[in-house]
């Protein structure tokens, strides 16, 4: 479910950037806020059944992760409009890959040969999905910002794995994620270009595709090692793809039935029975 909103995630940010019906600095702000606002009700709710059962909700996130969450919001957005949809997705999934897979290797967590074997197969399944569509792209500025997207995702992913309540936790990422990309993007805010479809938007991504995503997300964390989560969010431009042949009319072709089998089958051989570390 949580691979299937970072798809959806993806989508709106397409929409609502490339249009565009909002300016980036607008859909952080607005993105964050709304998942901080839906995530602190749910937890309100939920506080409300606990404290008649006599169990408190004692987690509070974390400063580290709500910085992390607010690096890879700010520069996602602000690389997505720059860099060509194909090659962003590349460089954010590589960058993704190395962080996580780096600083679990750092710990002294080193890969299987089937391990390898299936990240190698997963990744060029995505190559190989994205490739008509990569373009030498203008900005290297974009490209590294796109890269600082993905090593943020994946330390906050890795910080999210000794996570206890994965609400609450997401829940007060989100609320002290706030300040920090309001003062961040105060520069770009005269500048603001909004339309209701783009606030639209951006309330949806914030509410549903981040906010309850990324819940969902730190929720499975602890009970996957750190290559099966790595490599399974390979699968994110598969679903996003196969979404745009089922609710946008794009075409199926053999291209991604072949980049299916190898994403699918890299994912697989790193799964299989392989227990979280």
């Amino acid at each position: 479910m949580a691979l299937f909103a970072f798809a959806g995630n993806s989508v709106i940010a397409r929409y609502a950037l490339l249009e565009p019906a909002i300016d980036p600095a607008s859909f952080i702000i607005i993105r964050i806020l709304s998942g901080a606002v839906t995530l602190w009700i749910l937890l309100t709710l939920l506080q409300q059944r606990t404290v008649k059962s006599k169990r408190r909700i004692t987690t509070k996130g974390s400063w580290w992760g709500a910085l992390m969450l607010s690096v890879y919001a700010i520069a996602f957005s602000y690389a997505y409009v720059e860099l060509e949809t194909g090659f962003g997705a590349l460089v954010l999934f590589a960058a993704v890959q190395l962080t996580m897979l780096g600083v679990n290797i750092s710990r002294g967590v080193l890969l299987t040969k089937a391990e390898w074997v299936g990240c190698i197969i997963a990744f060029g399944g995505l190559a190989y999905l994205v490739a008509p569509t990569i373009s030498v792209p203008d900005s290297l500025l974009a490209s590294i910002t796109m890269i600082m997207a993905g090593s943020a995702w994946g330390f906050y992913s890795l910080h999210g794995r000794g996570r206890v309540n994965p609400l609450a936790d997401t829940t007060y990422n989100f609320v002290r994620a706030a300040p920090i990309v309001i003062v961040a993007l105060l520069f770009a805010l005269p500048d603001a270009a909004v339309t209701s479809e783009g606030i639209l938007l951006a309330v949806l991504s914030g509410s549903v595709t981040s906010g309850l995503g990324y819940a969902v997300w730190y929720l499975v964390l602890p009970r996957l090692s750190v290559t099966t989560a790595a490599i399974g969010q390979l699968s994110v431009p598969l679903i996003a793809a196969y979404g745009g042949v089922l609710f946008a009319g794009e075409l199926f072709t053999r291209q991604l039935v072949i980049a299916a089998s190898l994403i699918i089958g890299g994912i697989l051989i790193v799964s299989w029975k392989n227990k979280p570390r």
